[in-house]
């Protein structure tokens, strides 16, 4: 399983942006239109908002980058402990 996009992970911090009701930046203007249009924020008067499918979204995503911490620390645990003297 390859990692993580960077798109990915950018999509995911958007998300909780929208989902912490944070102000985004100009930068996200691009991100966001997308987002609306996929189905995955509505855009109100209080802002934006998460759809079903964006909370679907952010918990998917939000999953695949803690299963990618976990591996990575499995191989480094597995790197540590090839390098360990044997003893």
């Amino acid at each position: 399983m390859d990692p993580i996009s960077l798109e990915d992970l950018a999509l995911l911090e958007v998300l909780t942006r929208i989902s912490q009701q944070a102000a985004l930046t100009d930068d996200d203007s691009v991100v966001r239109d997308r987002m609306i249009e996929s189905g995955l924020v509505t855009e109100g008067d209080e802002g934006l908002a998460l759809t079903s499918a964006g909370i679907e979204m952010c918990k998917s995503l939000q999953h695949r980058a803690a299963a990618d911490t976990q591996v990575a620390k499995i191989l480094q645990q597995r790197e540590n402990s090839d390098e360990a003297p044997a003893g």
